[in-house]
């Protein structure tokens, strides 16, 4: 137990320059129909990215998180650093109540995000995505840095996870 103890100690220590790593005011989501709502708004109001990736683009990454937690993701990181560093951020995540991570970096291992298709189909994807989610009762795949997580802990992390990007995201007009 003792050897348990102190990876997370070297896991939290790891982690804890993440804390205060954050681009913009994160607004956080206070459940799924929130985000749901949310994203249909933006995609009716002509919404578009100011990060690297476009709106589709981000979407898209955001409904891969959603489905590789369903079906499991392509390159899961080893156990040591899910049960250490990753546990850790997620645990300084949570806390938090808010997510900071690279904005353009794709999931390990995901396919190559479109670049041309329209920001109402990945919306779609991604509505379709929170369906399964919610819908889903069976066993979910562990996080690929966070490992295993239960329902609720695995809901906060794709909400926190949105609202992270949706800071590169705006309605005004370029």
């Amino acid at each position: 137990m003792r050897r348990r103890q102190a990876l997370r100690l070297i896991g939290v220590a790891a982690a804890a320059p993440l804390a205060g790593c954050t681009e913009g005011a994160i607004q956080p989501f206070a459940d799924i129909a929130a985000a749901r709502r949310a994203v249909d708004a933006l995609v009716a109001a002509g919404g578009r990215s100011r990060g690297a990736w476009s709106l589709a683009q981000a979407l898209h990454h955001a409904a891969q998180s959603i489905e590789f937690s369903l079906h499991g993701f392509p390159q899961p990181k080893s156990a040591l650093f899910q049960a250490t560093v990753g546990q850790a951020a997620i645990a300084v995540f949570s806390a938090r109540g808010q997510m900071s991570h690279s904005l353009s970096e794709p999931i390990p291992g995901a396919p190559a995000l479109p670049t041309d298709e329209p920001v109402a189909q990945a919306a779609a994807r991604l509505q379709q995505a929170w369906q399964a989610f919610e819908a889903h009762t069976g066993p979910l795949a562990p996080h690929f840095a966070y490992g295993p997580l239960d329902k609720a802990a695995y809901t906060r992390a794709h909400l926190m996870h949105l609202a992270n990007h949706w800071t590169e995201f705006t309605t005004e007009k370029a």
